[in-house]
């Protein structure tokens, strides 16, 4: 590899890339018919910690982060290990907008909450944690419906993180496969009939 290619973000992935470790273990499936509970292509087990994976394509895959900000909190990220949003190729950028509203509208329909945030860091500087370019979504939840006043919003990582709970890791990633799956499939059945009205 030569010194340009380093720079420029195509450097091999290191082998303690957690985001390199799921890319590797979870193979592409198909996000219109996303496999079943306890097909071996989903097994969040395959990796430590565990990784429960909403989406896997032949360029992205996403899952839940392991200390969410809220429940649902998903992160996107190419499969190939880019350090930066700079680094992606074209069709990566391509597919990671394209996934990133659909994402955006299973989680709202499986969490039921209708505001989010989408934040990418770069560089340590910016926060970013794992030096593999990826996105955040976040749901946030309506905190003052609910009377909460005192509370403040967590954003950019500041706030209190938990563990992921993996039982209901393993439910809502389920729940998710299928909302993506459902959303493509009506965006598929609209594009038709825009098609048919030309």
């Amino acid at each position: 590899m030569t010194p340009s290619e380093f720079e420029a973000g195509v450097d091999a992935p290191e082998s303690n890339c957690p985001f390199c470790t799921i890319a590797d273990h979870f193979p592409p499936f198909s996000a219109t018919s996303p496999p079943r509970d306890h097909d071996h292509d989903i097994d969040p087990t395959k990796t430590t910690p565990p990784a429960f994976v909403v989406l896997s394509t032949g360029t992205l895959v996403a899952f839940l982060d392991i200390m969410p900000l809220s429940r649902g909190h998903l992160l996107l990220c190419p499969r190939t290990h880019r350090p930066k949003l700079t680094d992606v190729s074209r069709d990566e950028a391509a597919d990671l907008g394209r996934y990133l509203r659909v994402l955006s509208k299973a989680l709202s329909r499986v969490t039921g909450v209708e505001d989010w945030n989408v934040v990418q860091n770069n560089g340590a500087a910016a926060a970013q944690v794992v030096m593999h370019m990826h996105f955040h979504l976040i749901p946030r939840p309506e905190i003052r419906a609910s009377g909460r006043y005192s509370e403040s919003f967590t954003m950019f990582g500041r706030g209190k993180r938990e563990d992921l709970d993996e039982d209901d890791a393993d439910q809502l990633a389920r729940e998710l496969r299928e909302a993506v799956a459902e959303v493509l499939r009506e965006e598929e059945v609209e594009s038709q009939k825009d098609k048919s009205k030309l």
